[in-house]
């Protein structure tokens, strides 16, 4: 019986061509279709989320009663409601909601008509353009949420401190103190939740976009080579 040499074996075994299971255009044609996916997700993601915020404030609209629970906790820092103030604050509510509306309903355009850009047959450079371009929307879409709970917040504040002042109300150093670090951490709260929610929800489609994104860099480096 022959000698096993196991130096051999390893020798024969390594020398073994190796068979690419898919060739570079296959490769790019299956990022392609992964590309488009998420890219789809995103945009029937945003569609819900218009849906959703605009059956909710079509219901809030028909309860009328949106600035209620805010104007209790201003009584009781001796604010006197009046129907100037409801109207005011109302009125700040609906405009914060549709302006709301209308910027998520700009950004369902825009992914629309990026994940319509995204073609099979387009090749690998413009590929590569669309979905940096497609990254940069959804991040200008966090950022837009971000600056308008930041920008809600801010009116909100500047409100509450002109009725004090228009009603001759002065607090005690300890209530404003507290009046303020609560606005503080309210807003705070408000944007981390924000951030969360978009970070969780997108950001996992968005990872899987970045690694399609690398491999087509990849490929496109090597292509020039």
């Amino acid at each position: 019986m022959p000698e096993f040499d196991l130096d051999s074996f390893k020798k024969t075994w390594q020398d073994q061509p190796v068979q690419k299971k898919y060739d570079s255009q296959e490769i790019l044609q299956m990022l392609n279709r992964k590309s488009r996916n998420y890219v789809k997700y995103i945009f029937w993601i945003s569609v819900a989320e218009f849906l959703f915020f605009s059956i909710l404030g079509l219901f809030y609209i028909f309860q009328n009663n949106e600035a209620d629970g805010f104007l209790n906790t201003l009584e009781k820092l001796g604010i006197k409601r009046t129907s100037g103030l409801e109207e005011t604050f109302n009125t700040i509510y609906m405009t914060v909601k549709c302006l709301s509306l209308a910027v998520t309903a700009y950004f369902v355009y825009r992914f629309y008509i990026n994940y319509r850009l995204i073609r099979i047959e387009e090749n690998l450079k413009k590929l590569i353009i669309r979905i940096i371009q497609y990254k940069k929307t959804v991040n200008a879409f966090i950022l837009t949420n971000i600056v308008l709970m930041i920008s809600f917040m801010s009116i909100i504040t500047a409100i509450i401190f002109y009725i004090l002042n228009s009603q001759n109300i002065k607090l005690e150093n300890s209530t404003l103190t507290g009046l303020l670090i609560g606005l503080i951490l309210s807003t705070a709260l408000c944007v981390l939740i924000v951030w969360v929610y978009y970070r969780l929800v997108y950001g996992i489609i968005v990872k899987k976009l970045d690694k399609n994104l690398k491999q087509l860099k990849e490929i496109d480096s090597q292509d020039q080579i």
